[in-house]
């Protein structure tokens, strides 16, 4: 999850950076809209989570001692 959380904080940035350029082509939506700055990364993060925890649950079933016979 770290990489994701690097790319939500960079992504912030990015975004705050080239808010005032886009602001011109925003129609009834402020270029600094807290609700699309939170809301956004939000999601991404949850879909982040959600996606990996079929493998984490995966792994977590497997009994260590098969694994490592297995390599």
């Amino acid at each position: 999850m770290r990489p994701v959380f690097a790319g939500a904080v960079v992504g912030l940035l990015l975004a705050a950076g080239v808010a005032r350029i886009l602001q011109s082509v925003l129609f009834g939506v402020s270029a600094y809209d807290p609700v699309a700055f939170v809301g956004a990364p939000l999601f991404l993060i949850t879909v982040a989570a959600a996606a990996s925890m079929v493998p984490i649950r995966r792994a977590m079933n497997v009994d260590p001692m098969t694994a490592l016979r297995y390599e």
